[in-house]
């Protein structure tokens, strides 16, 4: 098994175990509507933990029913998701789990230019996550970047190569602290991408740190 395949399983246990960041929930989440693939493993992770469970001795809580009264009672659990929309359309790539949290139809995203042929539009820090969309044209290459802490991009559209692999729709791809890489939009469509990101990105090619000022606002 390569890093590459360590790193998904470790994603993908922490995803059941429910400990992910919330945008990192929500992009595994989102791949699992796009791929299959991984849909067989996640179910043998929860009938595993499920197993583990009902072999764990009961444990009393105390004051339980007053506890779940305060919980119910606590306007913390108002209904705060993002703004509803109408139903998903069927040319919309955008996963239900994906348009639900971002409130918006890819046709709608408020995109900004960042450079020539890249567009992005930041949802900004949520539970400790730089969450991003991200828009490349067709053949574009990104700046050569590494990352002080996780990056995962879930691709929606077209696909990209960064040296590491090829990725295309529902593919997620990780990176950290150990990949320098520079991710090439595919040359036969434009590369849509989700991007969570733990810690900040560090641009290391000369091109790169060149447009550094102007990209990271």
């Amino acid at each position: 098994m390569d890093q590459e395949e360590l790193n998904m399983d470790a994603l993908f246990a922490g995803y059941v175990a429910g400990t992910l960041a919330e945008p990192a929930r929500i992009l595994v989440r989102s791949h699992l509507e796009i791929s299959p693939v991984n849909r067989g493993f996640i179910r043998d992770l929860e009938a595993f933990g499920g197993d583990m469970l009902e072999e764990m001795e009961p444990v009393e809580i105390s004051g339980r029913e007053a506890k779940l009264k305060a919980i119910f009672a606590d306007k913390g659990f108002e209904d705060v998701s993002p703004k509803k929309v109408a139903p998903r359309q069927c040319s919309d790539i955008l996963p239900n789990t994906l348009r639900d949290f971002l409130g918006y139809d890819l046709k709608d995203v408020p995109w900004r230019s960042r450079l020539p042929g890249m567009k992005e539009y930041k949802l900004g820090e949520i539970d400790g996550c730089n969450v991003s969309m991200l828009w490349i044209r067709a053949g574009m290459a990104m700046p050569t970047h590494t990352h002080h802490g996780t990056e995962l991009t879930l691709v929606l559209e077209g696909g990209f190569s960064d040296g590491i692999g090829h990725f295309v729709r529902g593919d997620v791809s990780f990176a950290d602290e150990s990949v320098d890489h520079k991710p090439v939009a595919d040359d036969d469509g434009d590369c849509i991408c989700f991007a969570v990101t733990e810690g900040n990105l560090q641009l290391t090619g000369p091109v790169g740190r060149f447009f550094a000022p102007f990209i990271r606002g």
